[in-house]
């Protein structure tokens, strides 16, 4: 059986705020911003290259304490590059963090909703 992720939920507290963050600093594509009615506002994003998007919206995750997902984790080619594009878009963006499984760097969104970037060490590198 196949299964496939492509879609997680994220609460934020105002929503245009964070389509901004996610839009202009970060540089996902927006792919959706639909509402429905005064109580369902659904907007989808993805990260240029990625197969799974993000969404929020008003009536989305609100069974969800926004800032309360952690661990969220993309792939990227160069960390270095990554960070330094991001924070010439104004994300606060952590220092290159080097460990033996790759090189991080980590980011929140406005309600603190925690993000890292991982570019993959060359594959063959580890030895079981």
């Amino acid at each position: 059986m196949e299964m496939k992720l492509e879609l997680v939920a994220i609460p934020v507290t105002d929503v245009d705020r964070a389509r901004d963050f996610y839009k202009d600093k970060v540089g996902f594509n927006l792919d959706h911003d639909h509402t429905v009615n005064e109580n369902l506002r659904f907007i989808q994003m993805t990260p240029p290259g990625s197969a799974c998007s993000i969404c929020f919206g008003i009536g989305i995750a609100d069974s969800m304490k926004p800032g309360s997902i952690k661990g969220l984790q993309m792939v990227v080619k160069d960390a270095q590059a990554a960070h330094d594009e991001l924070k010439k878009r104004g994300v606060n963006v952590t220092d290159v963090d080097i460990q033996v499984w790759g090189k991080f760097i980590y980011f929140n969104d406005p309600d603190g909703n925690a993000w890292a970037l991982q570019e993959l060490p060359p594959r063959g590198q580890f030895k079981v």
